[in-house]
């Protein structure tokens, strides 16, 4: 009867889940809304998909799944973000500095 089946899940051309509309969506409001904001592309691992993380000029950063680095790539030149590969570049120092301000004061957020 297949009553606890799960549907499959819909896929890219390079065997990644495809990205919701709602993870799109937040994305674009993230940029919308913040200033200065640059586009990371965490590459797929054996436990997790394509990522991208946007960060803003604070620092402040937001990370969601992504239809693969070609997906990243066009998102952030449809919204005309700069778009970099984490894997070259490393994470920027503004980043690590948002988050031990986090951990220091965690009230201020």
């Amino acid at each position: 009867m297949g009553l606890f089946r799960r549907r499959k899940k819909a896929r890219t051309e390079t065997g990644e889940r495809a990205v919701g509309r709602a993870d799109l969506e937040y994305l674009e409001n993230f940029v919308r809304t913040r200033r200065g904001v640059e586009a990371y592309i965490e590459p797929r691992t054996t436990v997790t998909e394509t990522t991208v993380i946007l960060i803003a000029d604070d620092g402040e950063w937001t990370r969601r799944r992504i239809d693969g680095p070609a997906g990243a790539r066009r998102f952030a030149h449809r919204l005309a973000i700069p778009v970099y590969d984490v894997r070259l570049m490393g994470y920027p120092q503004r980043m690590r500095d948002y988050n031990e301000r986090r951990k220091r004061r965690p009230e201020l957020f």
